[in-house]
């Protein structure tokens, strides 16, 4: 399909960039620019964010002193649209988690730097204090406690994508997965818990078919063709899905969400800092700022991301337990 393999092409290219980059000198004074560089991704817009000298005060002096907020990004080396990508200028660190980043910095007075690295060199650079926070994707888990700090700021949710025409709801209720068949990556906590539900479902005496495909842009070909009822996975990329679709006859929506999880506790999105550096509640009290004037719901609603809102940001609140981490 034309638009599958043009979605793959642009995850692809989403990876030339690496290393640091320090914000546009375009942003303008009291103003945050988002979706920028990132057409067919995010809405862009220009959102007033002036620095709170109250939150800006509460900013360890080590940290502050060269007027910049060091942020890790770990979307080396393909990028993952919504949530952060290398723009289409080739240089620009783009997408949901760093525009928060960028919205954070504002509230507390700072200009942004970027290191875009791998996963694994995102924790290695907060570790070294080289990143003083990271905004990307990362989950709140009791384990990661041990040496991160945590501000939430997102739900960790999964989701099931289904066509749009199709007007199966999910509601929360693994027992009307019964019958269908459902497509989820191997490997991946949502399969485990696809899984979990299978065996529930087969010893109810009933049966829900997994299916596997090579990627996503085959998965969702599977979708919208009617070789599976419905997709399992990261809800941010069934949003950009969603995003990419609208208005055409591969159109596809979201059926529910799911705590990545489980059942028993709300997962949950944080940014992350070096276990007591300081950092912190400045950074919950900036989101929460965020949160309490508008500029938060603009930014979730740039990458279609409304359902994964918090209604505040907590400072190291309960995480993945360390038997599911």
């Amino acid at each position: 399909m034309k638009r599958a393999a043009a979605l793959l092409s642009l995850v692809l290219l989403a990876g030339c960039g690496t290393g640091a980059q320090a914000e546009s000198d375009g942003q303008n004074p009291g103003t945050v620019s988002i979706g920028a560089q990132a057409k067919g991704i995010g809405k862009p817009a220009e959102l007033k964010v002036a620095k709170q000298q109250n939150i800006a005060d509460e900013v360890p002096d080590a940290i502050k002193a060269d007027g910049k907020l060091t942020i890790g990004i770990g979307a080396l080396p393909t990028g993952f649209p919504p949530l952060a990508l290398v723009g289409d200028d080739d240089k620009t660190v783009t997408g949901a988690e760093p525009d928060l980043g960028r919205l954070v910095a504002a509230v507390l007075g700072l200009k942004p730097e970027f290191n875009n690295d791998t996963w694994d060199n995102l924790f290695v650079g907060i570790d070294s204090g080289r990143n003083e926070v990271g905004f990307s994707n990362i989950t709140d888990t009791e384990q990661r406690k041990e040496k991160y700090d945590f501000a939430s700021y997102r739900q960790d949710n999964l989701g099931f994508a289904v066509k749009a025409s199709n007007t199966w709801t999910f509601g929360k209720d693994y027992t009307k997965l019964a019958g269908l068949k459902v497509a989820v990556g191997a490997g991946t906590n949502q399969e485990k818990i696809l899984v979990a539900w299978q065996d529930k479902l087969k010893a109810a005496g009933k049966t829900l078919d997994i299916k596997y495909f090579a990627d996503t842009p085959s998965t969702f070909k599977a979708l919208v063709s009617g070789q599976i009822d419905a997709y399992f996975g990261p809800n941010p990329s069934i949003a950009f899905q969603i995003t990419q679709t609208q208005g055409t006859a591969d159109a596809v929506r979201n059926a529910g969400v799911y705590s990545g999880a489980g059942e028993s506790l709300q997962g949950l999105i944080a940014a992350t800092t070096k276990k007591d550096n300081g950092l912190i509640k400045a950074v919950a009290d900036a989101i929460n700022y965020l949160i309490q004037n508008g500029q938060y719901q603009q930014w979730l609603a740039a990458y279609n991301l409304e359902t994964e809102a918090v209604p505040t940001s907590l400072v190291n609140p309960p995480g993945l337990p360390k038997s599911d981490a």
